[in-house]
C-alpha cells in the first residue's frame, strides 16, 4: 500500500463510514500528504504500514521548526486519525503516534467585536452598489445567528423559515441544526432577495443558493473574508478579524446579557459543551453577575 492509494481510501472512510464533511477530509488528507511529502523530499523509503515511531518524531521534530504549537498539535491530531484508521482496518498493528504527545497549548481566546464596531462595519458598506445590499445581509446574517463562514455561503433559499422565525443550518459533518434569526437580518434578506437577487442570472445548479456572486454561483469562503477585510480598512479597525470574528461576537454578547450556555451551544452547533464554555472566560463581570442574582446566599 503507497501513500497515493492508502489516502483516497482514507477519504472514502472519511465520508462514506464517517460522513465528515467535505472540508474536514480535506484538512485531514493534507495532514497525512505533509508527511509523505516529507519521508519524498528526505528520500525515505516508508509506506503508510512500515513507516516507524521514530520517523514519525523527525518528521514532527522538522515540523516544529516551522509552524506553531496549535498547527502542529492539530497535525499531531490528523496523523493520529490516520494510523487509527489503519489499525482499525488491520493494515497495521501499532499506531506510531500512540506514544507521542501533542504540544501543550493555552486555550486561545478568541477575538471579539464591539456592537459599535460591527455598526460601523455595516454602516461602511456602500448600498448604491448592488453587491451591497447583499454584503449588508451577509454581515448581519453572520452577527445574528452566530454561523460559520462554510455554514452562511451553503445557505439556501429553502432554509429559510422566516414565518417561523428561523433558518436551518448545515454544519459540521452535514449535521443540521435550526438558529432562531431576527426580524431584522429577515428584512435585509428580503431586500437582497426583492432588488438584487432576483435580477441576477443564476446558473444552473444554483438556483436555490441564497448569496450569489455577479456571475450567479455560489459565494466563496475566500471572497466572505475579503469582504470583511475591505470593511475594516474602510473604518481603520486595527483588529485582525474574519468571519470568525462575528460568530465569536454573537456568542460573547448572547453570554454577556444572560443567556444560557446550553441555548448558545445549540445555536452555535458545538458538539460539547466545552467548546462553548470558552466564552466564559471573555467577561468576568458577567459572572459577578450571575452570582448575585442566582446564588442563595446573595
Amino acid at each position: 500500500m503507497n501513500w497515493k492509494n492508502s489516502i483516497k481510501d482514507y477519504r472514502d472512510y472519511l465520508k462514506i463510514e464517517r460522513g465528515l464533511a467535505a472540508n474536514t477530509i480535506e484538512n485531514y488528507s493534507l495532514d497525512v500528504e505533509k508527511l509523505a511529502n516529507w519521508l519524498e523530499t528526505n528520500e525515505i523509503k516508508a509506506s503508510p504500514l512500515s513507516i516507524s515511531e521514530e520517523e514519525v518524531q523527525q518528521f514532527i521534530y522538522d515540523l516544529a521548526k516551522k509552524v506553531n504549537a496549535r498547527s502542529q498539535s492539530r497535525i499531531i491530531s490528523g496523523l493520529r486519525g490516520f494510523f487509527n484508521y489503519l489499525v482499525f482496518e488491520d493494515y497495521r498493528k501499532t499506531n506510531p503516534l500512540e506514544l507521542i504527545d501533542s504540544p501543550k497549548i493555552g486555550r486561545k481566546l478568541p477575538d471579539t467585536l464591539s456592537t459599535s464596531e460591527i455598526d460601523a462595519l455595516i454602516g461602511a458598506i456602500d448600498l448604491s452598489k448592488p453587491e451591497g445590499e447583499r454584503n449588508r445581509a451577509i454581515l448581519e446574517t453572520l452577527y445574528s445567528c452566530g454561523l460559520r463562514v462554510s455554514e452562511l455561503v451553503d445557505l439556501r433559499l429553502s432554509d429559510l423559515f422566516f414565518q417561523e422565525g428561523f433558518i436551518k443550518v448545515t454544519g459540521k459533518g452535514s449535521k443540521s441544526r435550526f438558529v432562531p434569526i431576527a426580524d431584522t437580518t429577515q428584512k435585509y434578506i428580503e431586500l437582497y432577495k426583492e432588488h438584487v437577487r432576483i435580477h441576477q442570472d443564476i446558473q444552473k445548479g444554483h438556483e436555490d443558493t441564497l448569496f450569489l456572486n455577479r456571475r450567479g454561483k455560489k459565494l466563496t469562503r475566500a471572497m466572505i473574508f475579503t469582504i470583511i477585510r475591505q470593511l475594516a480598512a474602510a473604518i481603520g479597525l486595527k483588529k485582525k478579524i474574519s468571519p470568525h470574528t462575528f460568530r465569536h461576537s454573537f456568542a460573547t454578547h448572547l453570554l454577556e446579557n444572560g443567556a444560557d450556555l446550553r441555548a448558545i451551544q445549540q445555536m452555535l452547533g458545538h458538539e460539547s459543551i466545552t467548546t462553548t464554555e470558552i466564552y466564559v472566560h471573555l467577561d468576568r463581570s458577567h459572572l459577578r453577575k450571575v452570582m448575585e442574582d442566582f446564588h442563595p446566599r446573595r
